[in-house]
């Protein structure tokens, strides 16, 4: 099986692995420590509130250790798999009735960290009227991927790629002018 498609949970029985079946841990512990607290804020840009985006990064991380010895290229994996995750787990969430209040994380490295989450509030509350699937394109570039790159990852063309994040800039350029004629006033 390729690292494209990740294998779901078919609810049948596994037979138990023993210790030396599961993949060395200090490469995955590294990239772990390192990747986590990027994953999250991929998350977060899509939309997911911080709790939601933690738990999620946590499952797929369980996801990225079985497979590890599989996955050619961790981040892009891991992030496919939480993407995927989180359409489904947002799919299936009834509305919340109320903001749940932001609650400290052991994947946020530090202070300094939650300080830089803050900062991104604003960048967030615009991308949130974005459709899904702008949302998604515009946190796989805020990643730092090209429009190929994410094509790629995401199963779909470079030009819709480009035009998705064609009219995302727009919107959210048409928002900021209308922010700072407010202001103005």
């Amino acid at each position: 099986m390729s690292d494209r498609e990740p294998r779901e949970a078919t609810g049948t029985a596994q037979p138990a692995r023993n210790a030396s079946a599961f993949p060395s841990t200090a490469q995955f512990e590294a990239f772990y420590k390192e990747f986590t607290p990027t994953l999250v804020g991929f998350l977060i840009r899509q939309g997911a509130r911080l709790a939601i985006a933690t738990e999620v990064a946590q499952e797929t991380m369980i996801k990225v250790f079985r497979k590890w010895e599989e996955i050619d290229n961790p981040q892009a994996w891991a992030r496919r798999v939480a993407s995927r995750e989180l359409v489904r787990y947002v799919s299936r969430a009834e509305a919340d009735l109320c903001e749940e209040v932001p609650e400290p994380s052991p994947l946020l490295s530090s202070p300094d960290a939650a300080a830089a989450w803050e900062q991104q509030q604003d960048l967030l509350r615009l991308l949130a009227d974005l459709p899904p699937r702008q949302r998604q394109i515009m946190a796989w570039k805020y990643d730092g991927h090209s429009p190929s790159e994410i094509a790629e990852e995401l199963g779909i063309s470079s030009e819709t790629v480009r035009a998705s994040l064609l009219k995302a800039r727009r919107v959210l350029a048409a928002r900021l002018q209308q922010r700072e004629e407010r202001e103005d006033r």
